[in-house]
Parts: structure tokens; sequence; C-alpha cells
């Protein structure tokens, strides 16, 4: 049996509804990873200075830095980064725990 082309337009309708919800998802989704980036890029700035500026924003190389100077890192920088999901507080509270240990 062929399709009936009310049929195949209400099938294009959808098609064209889906593609278009999908990119509207990941455009919201991008804007608020910027707005993250900036404010983590804002509450790092001064431990990116100190620690890994010889790495390029957004590098993984940076986020390896990052981590290695974890203990150095300022509150804020910190704070910023559990909140934009880079870094755990799950993760940040063992880290104190082995350094207090350490000492």
């Amino acid at each position: 049996m062929k399709p009936t082309t009310a049929t195949t337009k209400s099938a294009t309708v959808r098609g064209v509804l889906t593609t278009a919800l999908a990119f509207g998802v990941l455009a919201v989704q991008a804007s608020q990873a910027g707005a993250v980036s900036t404010s983590v890029k804002m509450a790092c700035m001064s431990d990116y200075f100190s620690y890994c500026s010889q790495h390029e924003v957004g590098s993984q190389e940076l986020r390896q830095c990052m981590r290695a100077a974890g203990p150095k890192l300022s509150k804020r920088c910190v704070n910023a980064l559990v909140s934009a999901g880079e870094v755990s507080q799950t993760e940040v509270s063992r880290r104190k725990t082995q350094i207090s240990n350490a000492k």
C-alpha cells in the first residue's frame, strides 16, 4: 500500500520539528557551557596565571595542570570548578583528607 500525500507530509513535518527541537537543545547546552566557562575563567584567573598560564585555555593540558595544582588553588576557583562540574565535591574532600593525613 502506497503512503498518501497527507501521511508523507505529516512524517516530514514531524521530522523537521524533531530536528529543530534537537538543535534547540544543543544551542541551549552550548550557551550554558559558555556561561559556566566564563564564570570559571573569572574565578580562576589568578590561579591560572600563577600555576598554568603556559597552557591554552580549554585544553586538556590546562585541566591536568589545574588538577596537579589542586591543593594550591583558591577556594573561589575550586568552588567555581565544582559548580561547573569540572571536579566533584567528593574529589575535593578526598584531596583535603590526603593532604591533612600527609602532614
